[in-house]
């Protein structure tokens, strides 16, 4: 069964689902690890280009194939196979480039990697836990949009929040997922971006299980220090 919407352009495009995809007339999809609603939004913002995979907020872009996690470039020209790029502006002929970003009038690129001038990656303190306190406030916690207001985000919108100004250079400098996903990785923490993309429910869900599993190591090595040293245990409590 195929749907018609109005692109953010204006001009039409046609939906259909396959799996545990959305696809538009041009073959660009959407995981529906997002909510159907939100993976019909973000094609709409995609136009001129084809067979693309989770990019969104591309304007302006014609020609542009195979590319996948690629966000708010405009003005781009017959790029393929580039990913995670951000924010590029009037490249033409690139391809299996990665993660670069405000790269502007880029001609014939091939396998150009990103990242070399990245701002430094901060880690979070017992990130698990520092995150599920922060989204437990009531009204913390929004998975459909990376920052809704200073006290509320989405997962990877409190890590880059809660990582400071190191956090906020990093995202400006990439991308709210990628800058998320290294502050993750830095902090011991390595995640899937999937886990950027899904709802309220199952978000909380794992964030408070991670952050248990955190708090009950710490009570493990606790109680092994405790032990070594002759001391009598020490009363904590999981959060």
């Amino acid at each position: 069964m195929q749907t018609t919407y109005t692109r953010n352009n204006g001009t039409e495009m046609t939906i259909r689902k396959d799996g545990a995809w959305i696809y538009d007339e041009k073959d660009n999809r959407e995981s529906l690890i997002w909510s159907e609603d939100r993976c019909i939004e973000r094609l709409k913002t995609l136009s001129g280009c084809s067979r693309c995979s989770g990019c969104s907020g591309c304007s302006r872009c014609s020609g542009c194939s195979d590319c996948s996690r690629c966000s708010d470039c405009s003005g781009c020209s017959d790029c393929s196979d580039c990913s995670d790029c951000s924010r590029c502006s009037r490249c033409s002929d690139c391809s299996d480039c990665s993660r670069c970003s405000r790269c502007s009038r880029c001609s014939g690129k091939v396998n150009q990697k990103g990242g070399s001038d990245l701002p430094e990656i901060p880690a979070i303190p017992d990130i698990h836990r520092a995150i599920y306190e922060a989204v437990s406030r009531p009204g913390a916690l929004n998975m459909s949009i990376w920052h809704t207001c200073d006290t509320t985000h989405c997962r990877a919108g409190w890590a880059v929040t809660l990582a400071g100004e190191k956090g906020q250079a990093l995202e400006a400098a990439t991308s709210t997922a990628f800058a998320a996903q290294q502050i993750y990785k830095a902090s011991g923490a390595p995640i899937s971006p999937v886990r950027f993309y899904e709802t309220d429910a199952v978000a909380m869900a794992d964030m408070k299980r991670l952050s248990e599993a955190e708090s009950a190591v710490d009570l493990r090595a606790n109680a092994e220090v405790d032990k070594l040293s002759g001391n009598r245990p020490r009363q904590t409590t999981l959060s």
